[in-house]
């Protein structure tokens, strides 16, 4: 059975930084790409970075010089860090396992998991 177990998520200031967390298990981690994706009110759910297995990143133009998504294969965990956060950031983020992450391709996998409450309010 396939876990994904977000943390990290709470309020923040604009401007401000929070580390997003996801520990997998049930999945060989080292093999599957990673990706985070969030869903903001309103708004469909969209690609935030993805990391192949490989470490190749790729990122939505709207975070890729402030978010750095990172892996550690020993702990089985994926992380997003988001630096100088924006009101439009505030969205549920989801963990996603098993997708494809490269230049010309994003496409999701199978796995989710159960999100993680950003909210960037002064």
């Amino acid at each position: 059975q396939v876990q994904l177990v977000e943390s990290g998520g709470g309020v923040v200031q604009p401007g401000g930084s929070l580390r997003l967390s996801c520990a997998a298990s049930g999945i060989i981690f080292s093999m599957n790409a990673m990706g985070w994706y969030r869903q903001g009110p309103g708004n469909k759910r969209e690609l935030v970075a993805g990391i192949s297995a490989g470490g190749r990143t790729k990122y939505a133009e709207s975070v890729e010089d402030r978010f750095t998504i990172s892996r550690d294969n020993a702990k089985n965990t994926v992380y997003l860090q988001m630096n100088r956060l924006k009101p439009e950031d505030t969205a549920v983020y989801y963990c996603n396992a098993g997708g494809i992450y490269s230049a010309d391709i994003s496409r999701l996998g199978p796995y989710w998991g159960q999100g993680a409450q950003v909210t960037v309010s002064s």
